[in-house]
């Protein structure tokens, strides 16, 4: 049965993203601060079906990990913006579902990957993403919003956040006005790395 999962970086002081959010800056400019481990990795560039990276080492596992065990994506409005000027074709290699007010005629790409528009709701996006899933994982992308949308809504059985060695100051926190009420929270794994922090949680509904 799918999981509803997130798989995110953040700096030490919970910020998700930077300030000044466009297609030009994306997350704010600040990517390179808080993923530099994944790129690092060969894993992530595989991914992208390029050749990149400097190692292949255990960051490289969880980033197959999460690849093969994902099936279907969710996202909001503002991140696929940010993304459809610059992503590559096939990215995902699965359904993505955005969520918007725009009506528009699904997006389908070259390979495997279909962007569909999502205007009734994070229930709605879910039933389908279910349904493209096949029994895989759905994983809320982002953003932050989006994230704090299903946690707030009570629909997420797991989370694995990567803590950058940075202090940001500003932008967009992960967890901004979460529901502290909604979970039982039990920490799964903490996997030290020389860029990041990995840690896994599981999440009980209360």
């Amino acid at each position: 049965m799918s999981k509803i999962i997130f798989d995110s970086g953040i700096s030490l002081d919970g910020y998700f993203a930077g300030d000044h959010r466009s297609p030009n800056n994306p997350m704010g400019g600040v990517s390179d601060k808080l993923h530099q481990w994944m790129f690092n990795q060969k894993a992530f560039w595989e991914y992208l079906g390029v050749e990149g990276g400097k190692e292949d080492g255990h960051d490289g596992k969880y980033i197959r990990e999460t690849i093969e065990r994902t099936g279907a994506f969710i996202m909001g409005k503002r991140m696929f913006e940010e993304g459809e000027v610059s992503w590559p074709n096939d990215l995902y290699k699965a359904d993505v579902y955005v969520l918007t007010h725009e009506e528009r005629e699904p997006w389908v790409q070259e390979g495997t990957t279909t962007f569909y528009f999502i205007n009734d709701g994070i229930e709605s996006a879910l039933d389908k993403a279910r349904q493209s899933a096949k029994g895989k994982d759905i994983r809320i992308q982002g953003g932050a919003n989006t994230i704090q949308q299903f946690l707030n809504a009570g629909l997420v059985d797991e989370f694995l956040i990567h803590i950058a060695p940075v202090f940001l100051g500003s932008g967009i926190r992960l967890f901004e006005g979460i529901d502290k009420d909604r979970y039982d929270i039990q920490i799964e794994e903490v996997i030290p790395s020389d860029l990041t922090t990995h840690l896994r949680y599981k999440l009980r509904k209360i």
